[in-house]
């Protein structure tokens, strides 16, 4: 009986580690472990964006995070590569514009991850200088994504040069418009192609990163600016998933040092500000 007991006991133990080998019994596999050997690819735009990543890039390799930068000409690409695996992340918008493009596409699973920096949008002109003011009809152009266009028009409406329905309402379009004493004619242009356009129109509201490949300086080219109080911080955004790569508390940690924002307020003095608390 204590033989047939033992022999029982023993073949019981070799079928339990038998079903865990094979994962039988309803047992879970193992996570799969990251690959941290391949870097991490990261989508960006011209400018003052891909400047500051590639400090961020150089700061990370000293602590083993590798990263691979691509840029992007337009502000829609970004978002649908990052959507469809192709981009671990992206450096390139603020919330409002993410918040807009999950409107339009709801199955895009993208969350804010950090804030990055402020880059004020500002009205510039090839016609007219800073203390002018903009003369009764003219044409302004602004960026034809709702979230820039929504900002061009509060950054007049703030100015008093227009009236708007709530200003406070980030969602304001040129249909919310409601007083336009000086009659201007306010078009609607992509915003990468903006500065190209400054010939065409009396004046435009234009994104730093654009203005700054542009040759334009924030800080004296500007006719009208953005306070440092504005709520279009950038951020860094994220499929949700991404949330638990520990890499990305560790980027976020290299991104926000004190290093990199004396990097961001030395290279691009006056035109970008911080945009998280230190």
């Amino acid at each position: 009986m204590m033989n047939k007991f033992i022999k029982a006991i023993i073949t019981t133990a070799l079928c339990v580690t038998a079903l865990a080998a094979m994962g039988c019994g309803g047992a879970k596999s193992p996570e799969k472990q990251l690959d941290t050997s391949k870097p991490i690819k990261i989508g960006v735009t011209p400018g003052p964006h891909a400047e500051i990543m590639e400090n961020v890039k150089k700061m990370a390799e000293k602590q083993g995070l590798k990263i691979e930068l691509m840029e992007f000409s337009d502000y829609v690409t970004p978002n649908t590569a990052l959507a469809q695996g192709e981009l671990w992340g992206n450096c390139f918008q603020h919330k409002p514009f993410l918040d807009a493009t999950l409107k339009k596409e709801p199955k895009f699973d993208l969350v804010s991850a950090f804030p990055t920096a402020l880059f004020p949008i500002g009205i510039y002109s090839n016609k007219l200088k800073p203390g002018d003011k903009i003369p009764d009809g003219a044409t302004i152009a602004i960026p034809n994504d709702p979230s820039n266009g929504s900002r061009s028009i509060l950054l007049l409406a703030n100015a008093g040069l227009i009236k708007v329905k709530d200003i406070k309402n980030i969602d304001t379009s040129l249909h919310d418009i409601t007083e336009n004493p000086h009659n201007y004619k306010i078009i609607e242009l992509e915003a990468a192609a903006i500065p190209r356009s400054l010939d065409d129109v009396t004046c435009a509201a234009i994104n730093t990163n654009y203005a700054l490949s542009a040759h334009l300086n924030p800080a004296k080219d500007a006719l009208l600016r953005e306070t440092a109080d504005s709520f279009y911080v950038n951020i860094f955004a994220v499929r949700k998933e991404t949330l638990k790569d520990p890499r990305l508390e560790q980027l976020r940690k290299i991104y926000q040092s004190k290093e990199n924002a004396q990097f961001i307020l030395n290279h691009f003095p006056g035109s970008v500000s911080i945009g998280w608390k230190e």
